[in-house]
């Protein structure tokens, strides 16, 4: 028998507003009040910046930032900096990883796996890079992966640029890399809506993780179920 995992998905959020529901809804699951969870959404924008991270990976003074309404929030993620906004799919996994191998390192390579096999359904070759983490194109980098967990159960997880406004990534050093390309799947002539992928996505999440996604209740944690 499958395993449940329910979805949640929002309109454009605020990143904080989803940041301390994820906070929540970890400790939920740790006592087991609730399922696996995942959550998909997209952000209004924000720079992120991990435990490995830093400031000086911003490349505009912070004036610049206020002006293009960006917020800057360090969070407890791996990882360095990285963007979201409009037009980029973010998922965030809320999952017991002690059913899922117990193993940062697969879990990640399994969060990868989903994205890649999203992409290839829209005719793009995705693969992983040694020593990096996220899925990698002939383009560039289209998809960031950034992971905590507490308790072996998991928050953050990861963004898929679907359509976003790439000048972004031109302010900071995204993943603290500075000499690799971001890309995204309209820069392979994809004009899928963000909904559409979102679907896509969650068809492949179902087939990796082996498991029954079902919608939550239409008022649950004020969540959409379309």
């Amino acid at each position: 028998m499958k395993k449940t995992c329910r979805l949640l998905e929002f309109e454009r959020t605020a990143y904080d507003y989803v940041w301390d529901l994820q906070k929540e809804m970890v400790q939920q699951r740790r006592s087991g009040q609730i399922d696996d969870t995942l959550i998909m959404l997209e952000h209004d924008h924000v720079y992120t910046i991990g435990r490995a991270g830093s400031r000086n990976n911003i490349l505009v003074a912070a004036d610049q930032l206020k002006s293009e309404g960006i917020t800057v929030v360090e969070v407890d993620r791996g990882g360095d900096i990285t963007y979201h906004g409009p037009g980029q799919l973010v998922g965030y996994p809320i999952l017991n990883l002690t059913a899922y191998g117990k193993d940062m390192h697969l879990y990640v390579r399994m969060l990868e796996e989903v994205i890649i096999r999203t992409i290839a359904v829209y005719g793009i070759n995705g693969h992983r890079e040694n020593g990096l983490t996220g899925v990698w194109t002939k383009k560039g980098k289209i998809a960031a992966i950034g992971v905590g967990v507490k308790g072996w159960v998991s928050m953050h997880g990861f963004s898929l640029n679907i359509h976003p406004d790439m000048r972004y990534f031109s302010m900071i050093n995204p993943c603290g890399i500075t000499n690799r390309p971001v890309a995204s799947m309209r820069d392979f002539a994809v004009s899928a809506s963000r909904n559409e992928v979102a679907h896509e996505l969650q068809k492949q999440f179902t087939d990796v993780f082996d498991v029954q996604i079902t919608p939550a209740r239409s008022k649950e944690n004020g969540c959409n179920t379309a």
